[in-house]
């Protein structure tokens, strides 16, 4: 016969929680990248092992964050020093940065010197 005690019962717990945070890191777009693509950098070509897998990010081609479709067509794999350097070359193409492009605010829509010819002169005639 088996007896569950208090101290079994919170082990269950923690190992269904660990396992359901596991199933929800796999949902999540770098998860999905690492087990579709290859560990190799797309641009420099490193190889990594799951001793430095943490140096291997995961590039929205398109720069759009939100942009995760299931076939990973707006991914590729690049090391972190590629990664930066691709974000980098963005803001010397762009005049600013990926994420600053994406939230540009809207251009003014009025003029605060339209009419400042006549309040200038009527400043001249007092």
């Amino acid at each position: 016969m088996f007896v569950t005690t208090p101290q079994d019962t919170k082990l269950d717990r923690i190992v269904a929680e660990a396992r359901r945070n596991a199933e929800q890191r796999d949902l999540g777009y770098r998860e999905r990248a690492l087990k579709m693509y290859p560990w190799v950098c797309g641009r420099c070509a490193r190889e990594f092992t799951r001793a430095n897998l943490r140096e291997l990010t995961v590039h929205h081609r398109n720069h759009n964050h939100d942009d995760n479709p299931p076939d990973g067509s707006n991914w590729e794999l690049l090391c972190v020093y590629c990664h930066d350097n691709e974000h980098s070359r963005q803001t010397d193409y762009t005049g600013v940065s990926a994420m600053a492009a994406e939230d540009k605010p809207a251009a003014a829509t009025s003029n605060p010197f339209a009419d400042l010819k006549s309040l200038l002169g009527k400043g001249l005639k007092t």
